[in-house]
This record gives structure tokens, C-alpha cells and sequence, in this order.
């Protein structure tokens, strides 16, 4: 029997270099979590280091994100730290919906704040069915060692109509942070 990786399908976006993948119909019961045999999506990726997972879900569309340090993308010497995220987007819900654009808003350790625009994600615009899932893996470069990022998916559905799918704040941590307790 294959493992569970064999269930999706993969791609890298040629634009971007971005991994992504979609999971079919039949895998809308499937979740990633604590339960799931040796980090499903980990072993997808070939990553076994996913730290803490975030989730929210606005009108059945599910966003889990979990963030991680890259160690060998920094230069902490320099002021660079960078940090990945796979995001997994599940419609939980009665109706096909696509993914038409993002907003995000990073704050880095000082709380300076940026906001990033856009049309999709990793140059899709995915549609979903119920029960159907997308992933992909991107990145985010900071000039401290922590930050913050959340933001939400402009989400259409076959009537036309819009609405906006939380994407749920997440902590971007590296081990390069000096923390002090009061």
C-alpha cells in the first residue's frame, strides 16, 4: 500500500519556485494533525520540523498554517531571518468556492507592520469543490529573529459572491529571539 504521501498530487510553481500540491475529493476527511501518522504533509515535503499549528475557518473554509524557522536562509549575523509556512486551505463547506486573492499583514519584533496584496496564491487561483484541499509552501523574510503574520483569502463562490477567509495569526519564532520574563 502507498504511503500516505502518494495521495497528492505535487507540483513547484514555476513562477515563483513555491511548492503547492491539491488533495482529490476522496481525501476530504483526512485532517493533519496530531493524530496524523508521522506528519502527513511533513513527510509530503520532506520536512519533519513543522512546529506549532494555527487554524481557523470562516463559512466552512478551513486555513491551517504552520510556520518554521530556516535556518540555512538566515544570517542572524546580518539581520536576516527567514521563516516558511505551509498553508493548507480545506472547503469544509456545501459550495465550490476559488481562492481569487490574499492580504497579509507581517509584523516584525519592533512591530513594524507591512501589508502584502495579491491575486492568488503561489500563482494559482485555486477552485475547490467540497471536501477538496489546497497546500502550498511559502516564505517570509524578517530583519528580526520573531515576528507575526495573518491576513485572509478573498474567497468567490459560483454565485459571485465574495467573502473573506480568515487566515489565522501565527507567531514566526526563531531560536535566535532573547526573550526576558518579567
Amino acid at each position: 500500500m502507498p504511503g500516505p504521501a502518494a495521495t497528492y498530487s505535487a507540483a513547484i510553481d514555476a513562477d515563483s519556485g513555491e511548492n503547492y500540491h491539491v488533495a482529490p475529493r476522496a481525501e476530504k476527511r483526512r485532517r493533519i494533525g496530531p493524530d496524523a501518522p508521522c506528519g502527513v504533509l511533513g513527510e509530503f515535503l520532506g520536512e519533519r520540523r513543522f512546529s506549532t499549528m494555527y487554524k481557523a475557518e470562516t463559512r466552512g473554509i478551513s486555513v491551517t498554517v504552520m510556520p518554521r524557522f530556516v535556518e540555512e536562509e538566515s544570517s542572524p549575523g546580518e539581520s536576516r531571518y527567514f521563516f516558511a509556512y505551509t498553508v493548507e486551505i480545506v472547503n469544509n463547506g456545501d459550495e465550490q468556492v476559488q481562492l481569487r486573492a490574499r492580504h497579509w499583514r507581517i509584523i516584525d519584533g519592533r512591530g513594524a507592520c507591512q501589508e502584502v496584496r495579491g491575486t492568488g496564491v503561489v500563482g494559482k487561483q485555486p477552485v475547490l469543490e467540497p471536501g477538496e484541499s489546497f497546500s502550498y509552501t511559502s516564505g517570509c523574510p524578517l530583519t528580526t529573529p520573531d515576528g507575526l503574520m495573518a491576513g485572509s483569502y478573498t474567497m468567490a463562490t459560483v454565485a459571485g459572491e465574495s467573502f473573506e477567509a480568515e487566515i489565522p495569526a501565527f507567531s514566526l519564532d526563531s531560536p535566535h529571539v532573547r526573550r526576558s520574563l518579567h
